[in-house]
């Protein structure tokens, strides 16, 4: 990728990747488009808790390592953290990926069963396929949005579905970065766009709809090697019928970063 200007939407992890596109000497142009906002109310938690503990859950769903942390955070702060630590013994705990693998272990959790790569939700269903759920509590930890696919995917199977919010995904509060990226991808200015989260392509065109600039990003992106850290984020692409040049294999940052310079080479 030497030489070639990479457009970069990623917030958490924006430095990061831009360090990397830079070591392979490629030309960073950071326009994060995302915000993580903090979205846990204590006094909801704590009525969550009261209610759990009459009612124990069957089963747990665990979607992200940030949202897991920042859960036991808020427990932590509530005193609630070893009833929480009970409900989680006595109940099935799946998770998403590696990410809530991590925070889970780092609190001692057992783990029944994880969702195997690429971690989306067809694979968390896959997990938890066998378990009969009819009239039983089911809590998912959930992650920037409501995942409307997995709560009715349960809720069909007869499950009480509860999702606890942790944070929420927003449009930062700068989109400049985001209006020079769409003037620059309509001048031809991007040899690709790298996109790591479903919600950055969605922001992306909220910005472009205020420009009036919708068909305008679109035909910019369908000019530009479009790379996708994978199958969830390629579906928000699809979206927007934009087409994807690269999904990355596995969905990492690293595997992306080799895959994208080996496409521009």
């Amino acid at each position: 990728m030497k030489s070639k200007r990479i457009a970069i939407l990623e917030s958490r992890l924006g430095e990061q990747l831009v360090n990397l596109v830079s070591q392979r000497g490629g030309v960073p142009f950071h326009a994060p488009a995302l915000a993580e906002l903090p979205d846990l109310e204590p006094q909801k938690i704590a009525e969550l808790m009261r209610s759990l503990e009459q009612r124990p859950p069957k089963l747990f769903v665990f979607q992200t390592g940030v949202g897991t942390r920042a859960l036991f955070a808020a427990l932590d702060g509530l005193k609630q953290t070893q009833l929480f630590l009970r409900l989680l013994d006595q109940a099935i705990v799946v998770v998403r990926g590696p990410k809530p693998t991590g925070a889970l272990r780092a609190r001692g959790v057992r783990i029944d069963s994880s969702a195997a790569d690429p971690f989306t939700t067809k694979e968390v269903l896959a997990a938890i396929e066998g378990i009969a759920l009819k009239g039983e509590g089911v809590i998912v930890q959930r992650y920037g949005v409501a995942n409307a696919e997995l709560d009715r995917a349960l809720e069909a199977r007869g499950a009480r579905v509860t999702e606890i919010p942790t944070y929420r995904w927003s449009l930062p509060a700068d989109t400049q970065p985001l209006e020079k990226l769409i003037g620059a991808l309509e001048r031809n200015e991007m040899h690709a766009a790298v996109f790591t989260n479903a919600e950055q392509v969605r922001n992306l065109f909220a910005v472009a709809r205020k420009l009036d600039k919708a068909a305008v990003l679109q035909q910019a992106l369908n000019r530009t090697l479009v790379a996708s850290i994978g199958p969830v984020a390629s579906a928000a692409l699809r979206e927007y019928q934009v087409k994807i040049g690269l999904e990355s294999k596995p969905p990492k940052l690293g595997a992306l970063m080799s895959a994208l310079d080996s496409a521009l080479s």
